[in-house]
């Protein structure tokens, strides 16, 4: 550096050369660890190590660019900092530009946050750079908004696509943001209905999020956006988002001289008299003061301490509740509440009465609305048509199965009916416990569908356990509950649940599609029919419950919906689990070697990771049973 100055010339094409060949090499931590927070220091103030700096970037070769640039966001502190030590790297070279604008933003998604951050507050520092950034955040909109990228891509990338959109937003200025204003809105409505069509909860989460996000840079005056969604870390991080880092709201520090009085002078005016303003007495007008005196405070309140809310007397037969509940008398809400409440423990304590009106009381409950502010409304209707279906299995089901492909029927009551068939199997199924000794972890295994639940994250806790009652352990462990012995009471009614289920899903009807835009229906009735299936083991028609499941597995094996795929997924993992070995060998090899082709590319090209993570457990089940039939005597 010191011959600079002199007027002599320097070529640092060589330390660059040395600098892209160690990077990429895999050493960029080793040598950028060193080399940034020299840089950073040197830069601060000298122009000449900044040009320095500059070049020694520039003169990489392209072959190695990527590695460089990529270990310099990576290592740089703050977005200023890799300003310095970069310039306008992205503007002058076209592979720079390729690497920062493409692919680190839209075929890469492992940065992390404080990466992007840099990455992107970078392309905001510099007039030539933020051309840049205008080009990127649209690119990143309309992948965002994409139906095809939302179906196909992993949930990972989505999350890292509507990070990057909201640092974006976040460095726009108002005449940029009135600019591209009309676009933005655009992107907005089509990328939020693409995301609301999902089945994963998380991607309509972020749909939600970022077009908030984006209705409130472009309304800035107007009504914003507004969904209602559970806010959880990761939404409170993506609004987060939208306010620029300190780093970038920052003043310049200023002379210790001159400072206190910049401070001084920042503060508000404040009245010398401000303190006797606060301690003196009020000033009351004369209407203010008539009014208190003729106010009712001096009044007596009753000693209302020994009074007793009246209790409403709920029915004690079946059919008073049926009347009840049908009826439309706004005087009696307070009974229909009683009778909501009370109808569950009703119904088991009678079953004689419930089955003779049984079906009248399952279509009652499953078009039942909440008249009044009924506290846990769902989950007592659900209770109460669990009650019915136990009760009285095979015409339940029945109507309850013929009633889920029939019109005239919204999707949330389609679901609930899917949640209540499930909930009543394993009722069935699952003999109470009746313990000799107390043990504290022996608990009822419990599925959940109820709304806003996934299911498909209970169908893997409950197949993770099955695996786990089955593997061997030779030690003295704490004593366990045992089980009643009893009759499987879901073996000869699990047929009437399954197969009217699994018969019409490919029949389109006028408001419902499964095969269609119902998608989110289907991804639940395809979990459904996994847990029956495994509810179903030792049962008489497992088997063949089994060969229909995996007909019907086959069929829809390609489906664009990821959650609709985890459900398959799950269904081939209950269906090796239930069916016997022998039946399987017998029944379904063919079927289940065809199987075993499909289950390999989905574990190694599925972008869903729990797609992935199903098939590798399906493999590894498969490959069980090969061992048994290799080891079985020919």
């Amino acid at each position: 550096v010191s011959f600079i100055p002199g007027g002599l010339d320097c070529s640092i094409s060589f330390v660059s050369h040395v600098l892209g060949k160690v990077c990429v090499h895999g050493r960029q931590k080793e040598i950028l660890g060193v080399l940034v927070p020299h840089l950073t220091d040197l830069t601060k103030s000298d122009c000449i190590w900044q040009r320095i700096c500059w070049r020694l970037v520039e003169c990489v070769p392209d072959r190695w660019m990527e590695a460089v640039v990529l270990g310099f966001v990576q290592g740089a502190p703050r977005a200023d900092v890799l300003s310095r030590l970069l310039g306008n790297l992205v503007v002058k070279n076209k592979k720079a530009q390729f690497v920062v604008t493409q692919k680190m933003l839209l075929l890469q998604y492992g940065h992390t946050t404080a990466v992007l951050q840099n990455l992107l507050g970078y392309l905001s520092l510099d007039s030539l750079r933020r051309t840049l950034l205008l080009r990127v955040l649209q690119e990143l909109l309309e992948t965002w908004s994409s139906s095809s990228a939302v179906k196909h891509s992993p949930a990972e990338q989505q999350l890292y696509i509507s990070k990057a959109i909201l640092i974006c937003l976040s460095h726009l200025k108002e005449p940029e943001i009135e600019s591209c204003r009309q676009e933005l809105l655009t992107s907005m409505m089509e990328g939020v209905k693409c995301h609301l069509d999902s089945s994963l909860p998380q991607l309509r989460r972020l749909g939600m999020v970022v077009a908030e996000s984006i209705s409130l840079k472009i309304n800035t005056e107007g009504p914003v956006l507004k969904f209602e969604y559970e806010e959880d870390d990761e939404t409170r991080e993506l609004k987060s988002l939208l306010v620029q880092s300190p780093s970038f709201c920052a003043v310049p520090s200023l002379p210790d001289d001159n400072r206190s009085e910049k401070a001084d002078a920042a503060l508000p005016l404040v009245p010398e008299s401000n303190e006797k303003l606060h301690t003196a007495a009020p000033v009351m007008p004369d209407e203010e003061l008539d009014a208190e005196l003729d106010s009712d405070d001096d009044l007596t309140p009753y000693d209302m301490s020994e009074d007793k809310e009246l209790k409403i007397k709920a029915p004690v037969y079946i059919r008073d509740c049926i009347e009840v509940l049908t009826g439309s008398r706004s005087e009696d809400m307070d009974k229909w509440e009683a009778t909501v409440k009370a109808l569950e423990s009703l119904v088991r304590k009678n079953p004689a009465a419930t089955r003779e009106v049984s079906v009248e009381l399952a279509k009652i409950l499953l078009h039942l609305e909440e008249k009044t502010c009924i506290e846990g409304f769902v989950e007592l209707r659900q209770r109460a048509q669990v009650a019915v279906l136990t009760t009285d299995p095979i015409p339940v089901a029945k109507y309850l199965t013929s009633q889920f492909y029939s019109l005239n029927y919204s999707l949330r009551q389609r679901m609930d009916i899917l949640d209540v068939l499930v909930l009543a199997a394993q009722e069935l199924s699952c003999p109470k416990f009746h313990g000799k000794t107390n043990h504290s972890g022996a608990q009822k295994p419990c599925i959940q569908l109820l709304p806003g639940s996934d299911s498909s994250k209970d169908w893997r806790r409950i197949v993770d356990e099955r695996i786990k009652n089955k593997t061997r352990r030779f030690d003295m462990g704490r004593s366990r509950v045992e089980l009643a012995s009893r009759p499987n009471e879901f073996n000869s009614v699990a047929g009437h649940f399954f197969f009217p289920l699994i018969q019409h899903f490919d029949r389109p009807l006028t408001t419902f599609d499964l095969l269609g835009e119902d998608h989110l229906v289907l991804g639940r009735l395809v979990h459904t029919l996994a847990v029956l299936m495994y509810l179903a083991v030792n049962t008489v028609a497992v088997t063949a419950m089994g060969k229909a499941l995996l007909e019907f597995v086959w069929a829809l094996r390609f489906h664009t919906d990821s959650y609709v795929r985890q459900g398959l997924l799950s269904c081939v993992s209950s269906l090796l689990l239930s069916v016997p070995t022998e039946r399987i060998l017998a029944d379904m090899t063919e079927e289940l070697l065809e199987a075993q082709s499909w289950l390999g590319d989905v574990m190694e090209k599925d972008p869903d990771g729990d797609c992935r993570r199903l098939a590798l457990q399906n493999l590894l089940l498969m490959e069980n049973l090969k061992k048994k039939l290799e080891a079985v005597p020919s």
